[in-house]
């Protein structure tokens, strides 16, 4: 069993790619994971698809199968060819795909390096996988790893000191443009999800004004009135009407298709600055509007690598923790797959002790009475010889080269391990699990 991942995401993809190959709704994804775990090589899988990425995680067999296995069914999802797909993915298999995994939870991966919503989409990605049955006590280990590395990275560094999310970007752009008159000015929010309420958030601490709209009023209504009374809310029944009288919008919906056009645009007088931070994208091309200012997810590439060059010693630093968390979880994956197989030995020693002394007995060999003090002598006896060499065993499993060496023992002493039954070791580590 080995771990693989294939990532498209806004480095090696464009946007409008990742917009074909996002997952709209959880109906989309569930019925990708059933196929993928449907693949008698393929144990376990998750997918995270978020506006900067879609990455399918799995635990599997056979590697070179599973990645033209996921390829293919993204390619029959989103129109792109397999080829094309090919050029534009990440492939990480085994400890490049857990080091892959431990960079991307503790977000060294994300468009704005530090922003804290991906270690809760990543978490929130197993849960509906587990809940579905299609991951389970695989992936489990490498998310509670990651999410301890996570921790530490968090800990140790000032990696989250600055922007938390896309949606504080497009805020601190807004700021640069009308510097200290931004203060005051109404800004129209669109969708009331992670995204819009983190730049809600940001846009009062500014003091703005918010005018948040949704679909649902009620639903809206709540939000706002949490937001405080600097936030005034309505339907997206009279987007049309906000769209030329405010100057300042953030669009981040889950539509599927764009819900801002150009026809609704009655004039080009006012000077607009629109971010539209939805995959797929909200606002479609508007190359007659001369006056507006129109900022996508992949136009914030420019600001987020300015954030980085501001944490590159702390993401240096961050970096260096994930190998250590790396090396430590395949420390500990080895050290687990070695208990089952000294267990399996001692039972057999068991067993034989038994069977030769109830032969013993029956052949006259040994008195009767005398069972229970010879059954305890040969377990010490046994027990003292198998000392050294489960001392060793436990010892070279921690080992890069062990895998061969603890593949011989089984195959010399015949034990087949059934790891869906093989008892959680090292309990610590399995107590953040999602069960």
């Amino acid at each position: 069993m080995s771990y693989q991942v294939v990532s498209f995401n806004h480095k090696n993809c464009e946007q409008v790619h990742r917009e074909k190959l996002a997952f709209s709704n959880d109906e989309e994804k569930l019925s990708m994971l059933q196929k993928l775990t449907s693949f008698d090589f393929i144990d376990e899988a998750y997918i995270v698809s978020t506006c900067n990425r879609v990455e399918i995680v799995i635990a599997t067999k056979d590697a070179f199968s599973s990645y033209h296995a996921i390829l293919g069914l993204l390619s029959l999802k989103s129109g792109l060819t397999f080829y094309e797909l090919k050029g534009m993915d990440g492939r990480y298999d085994d400890a490049k795909a857990i080091s892959h995994i431990f960079s991307v939870v503790s977000s060294l991966e994300s468009l704005v390096i530090g922003e804290s919503q991906i270690t809760g989409q990543v978490k929130d990605a197993y849960r509906f996988s587990f809940f579905h049955k299609t991951a389970g006590r695989k992936l489990n280990r490498v998310i509670s790893y990651a999410v301890k590395c996570a921790a530490e990275v968090r800990n140790v560094t000032n990696i989250s000191k600055y922007p938390l999310s896309i949606a504080s970007v497009a805020v601190t752009q807004a700021h640069k443009i009308y510097g200290d008159n931004i203060s005051g000015m109404t800004a129209v929010i669109i969708g009331a999800g992670d995204m819009g309420l983190i730049a809600a958030k940001n846009l009062l601490r500014l003091g703005c004004d918010v005018l948040l709209l949704g679909r649902k009023r009620a639903k809206i209504e709540a939000i706002a009135k949490s937001l405080g009374e600097d936030v005034r809310f309505d339907t997206m029944d009279n987007l049309h009407k906000y769209l030329n009288r405010y100057r300042l919008l953030f669009s981040a919906t889950s539509a599927k298709e764009t819900i801002i056009h150009s026809s609704m645009i009655e004039s080009d007088s006012l000077d607009r600055v629109w971010f539209d931070m939805a995959i797929p994208r909200d606002i479609e091309e508007m190359p007659n509007l001369k006056k507006l200012q129109l900022f996508r997810i992949d136009d914030l590439k420019n600001i987020s690598k300015d954030n980085y060059a501001l944490k590159q010693e702390q993401a240096i630093r961050a970096i260096e923790i994930v190998e250590v968390y790396k090396d430590e979880f395949y420390r500990w994956l080895r050290a687990l797959s070695i208990e089952p197989v000294i267990k399996d030995m001692r039972l057999q020693v068991k067993s034989a002790i038994e069977k030769e002394l109830e032969r013993a007995i029956e052949k006259k060999f040994v008195p009767k009475e005398y069972e229970a003090n010879m059954q305890k002598m040969a377990e010490q006896m046994f027990n003292r010889f198998l000392h050294d060499a489960t001392h060793n065993l436990r010892q070279c499993s921690s080992e890069i080269t062990s895998t061969k060496r603890v593949d011989a023992i089984k195959e010399i002493f015949e034990i087949v391990i059934d790891d869906r039954n093989a008892k959680k070791y090292k309990k610590e580590h399995h107590t953040k699990g999602y069960k």
